[in-house]
Order: structure tokens, then C-alpha cells, then sequence
């Protein structure tokens, strides 16, 4: 048989799978003339080919034996690639969060999308974002952070403590503080590293003592930090949930739990309870509502007075 008549029955067992048929090794053979063992290598040409093809369409198929149907049917395992939508979405999110200096951003967004994007859409991916990233503007910090958020990361999960030198806010004063790491936040451009300490001294100047809440730590305010061998336990019953914390925090503000009621009166009560995840309407009246929210610390007030006129009535429980 020549390589003609070979590349037609490929393509035409290729037509059959990409159809949605079941294509039976013995029923084909008897079709084409040839023998079983020649479909077989059709089918692996098949999937040679597949395995290929995931680097243009971003989709991986396979050719895979039905039990139930006596034969082989292609099968869309995983869409290996993110869709336009997708990654256009994530490349804005990256840009708008500036929380990068600029080289490293260029060097993530190359990367995310030249992983991850079918090589058809690249260029357009690349144009629809590269006015943006031409004119991103890095934080004042200027700190590179990424080597030292995987480091935390690995101390948080092998339960490492860390001993880290850090520039305070208030007097610019660096302190050194043994901690154990709880958890890397994100919010409004900055990373966080929450915390507890363990040190009595240390804890004497909080403004709530024997806080059971872990402390805020700016991420690019560590000057110096070590992973130390020693570890700590934390039992499963009080382990630290990030999510709930994050819900009940502003603006990255530590500090006790508070209950707070407040009464709003513009036009989009939506946009209260998406920045107050925990707040529930108790009341509304001639578009005035009442919520209550259950939150951490002071950044609460910041909110609450940016808000200006909108936001009357402020009590705390």
C-alpha cells in the first residue's frame, strides 16, 4: 500500500473519532483491507499527532479503548490551555495589583502566557495588554519579594518559625521578631505575612494584650528574614483560618474583633457587602439600609469615613 492511500485512511479513522464514532480495530481493518496490526499504528499515528497538537488548540485529546463499546473513541482529557477570557483576565488583575517591580512583572506575564496561551492567540493576548504594561508603574518600596513570599510560604508549611529583621511603620525603627507564620495575604498592592508571637516582652506594647489574633507584617518591610530549624504545633482544632480572617479585616488593620452597625444610604449597598464580606442587611427603609459587620481592628474606621455621607449612624457593639 503506498503512503497515499496510508495518509487517507489515517485521516479518514482520524474523521470518524473527531465525529464521535467508536471506531472498531477489526471492523476497520476488514474495511481497508489491511490488517489489525495496521490500525493500531493508525491509531498510535493518531496520538502521536494529538499530543502535538495541544501546544496550537490548548486542548489534550487521547485515543482511548471503550470496554462498553468494543472500541476506541477520542476523549478530551484536560483543556491544558487558559482561555482567551481567562488569561487576559489574569494578565489585568497582575497589572492592576502593581504588586511587582516592573521587570518581574514583564518577566510573569511573558511567562503566563507563553505557557499557557494556544500559540494562535498569543500576539493578541500580547497586543491587548502591552499598552498597559509599557506604562506600569512599580511601587515606591522597589523591593523584590518573590524569593522571600516561597520561602515563607515553605516555613508556613512545614510549621518553621522565622526570625526576621523589620522596619516598623510608626518611627522606621528595625526590630527583630520570632514569629510563627500563619498565612501570605494580599490587599490594596501589598503582600502580608500574619503571624504570632510568642515573645511576653514583644507583647506587652500591643494595644490589646494576650491577642489571640495573629499580627500584620508588610511583606516588603522585612529587611532580613531566616527559616529556623525549630518547629511549632499547632493543633487542628485551632489552626488559622485565613479566609475567615480576611473576610472580617480592612485594609490589612490588625487588632480585636468588633461588631459594628452602621446605616448606608447610596445607591449601591452591593458594593458595601463586597468590601464587607461578613455585613448582613438588618434593615431597609426608602433606601436607606442598616447593616451589621463583624470585623478586625481599626481599618474599619478608615473605610467607614471614606465613605462620607453615605454612612451615618456608626456604632460599635
Amino acid at each position: 500500500m503506498d503512503s497515499e492511500e496510508k495518509s487517507r485512511r489515517v485521516l479518514e479513522i482520524y474523521a470518524k473519532l473527531s465525529a464521535g464514532c467508536v471506531v472498531n480495530k477489526a471492523e476497520e481493518a476488514q474495511n481497508y483491507g489491511v490488517s489489525e496490526r495496521s490500525i493500531e499504528r493508525d491509531l498510535k499515528i493518531i496520538r502521536t499527532f494529538l499530543e502535538c497538537d495541544v501546544e496550537n488548540t490548548g486542548i489534550l485529546n487521547s485515543v482511548e479503548f471503550d470496554k462498553v463499546k468494543n472500541g476506541y473513541r477520542l476523549v478530551q482529557v484536560h483543556q491544558s490551555k487558559l482561555t482567551n477570557g481567562e488569561i487576559l483576565a489574569i494578565c489585568k488583575i497582575l497589572l492592576d495589583s502593581r504588586a511587582f517591580l516592573k521587570n518581574e512583572m514583564a518577566d510573569i506575564l511573558e511567562k503566563l502566557i507563553s505557557g499557557c496561551v494556544p500559540q494562535k492567540n498569543k500576539k493578541l493576548v500580547t497586543d491587548l495588554i502591552k499598552n498597559e504594561e509599557f506604562h506600569y508603574v512599580e511601587l515606591q518600596h522597589k523591593t523584590s519579594i518573590v524569593d522571600m513570599l516561597w520561602d515563607i510560604g515553605q516555613a508556613i508549611r512545614t510549621n518553621r518559625f522565622i526570625e526576621m529583621d523589620y522596619e516598623r511603620v510608626k518611627d522606621k525603627a528595625v526590630v527583630t521578631r520570632t514569629v510563627k507564620p500563619a498565612a501570605v495575604m494580599f490587599s490594596e498592592y501589598y503582600f502580608y505575612l500574619t503571624a504570632f508571637i510568642d515573645d511576653e516582652e514583644v507583647k506587652k506594647g500591643f494595644d490589646v494584650i494576650n491577642d489571640s489574633f495573629p499580627t500584620i507584617y508588610r511583606i516588603d518591610r522585612i529587611k532580613k528574614l531566616k527559616v529556623l530549624d525549630e518547629k511549632f504545633h499547632i493543633p487542628y482544632s485551632s489552626r488559622f483560618e485565613e479566609g475567615e480572617f480576611r473576610k472580617r479585616v480592612q485594609f490589612m488593620y490588625g487588632g480585636k474583633l468588633r461588631k459594628v452597625r452602621f446605616k448606608y444610604s447610596g445607591n449601591d449597598v452591593d458594593s458595601v457587602l463586597d468590601r464587607l464580606p461578613t455585613a448582613k442587611i438588618t434593615h431597609e427603609e426608602d433606601g436607606v439600609y442598616t447593616l451589621r459587620a463583624e470585623v478586625f481592628g481599626k481599618g474599619i474606621d478608615m473605610w467607614l469615613r471614606s465613605q462620607g455621607d453615605l454612612i451615618s449612624e456608626i456604632e460599635y457593639l
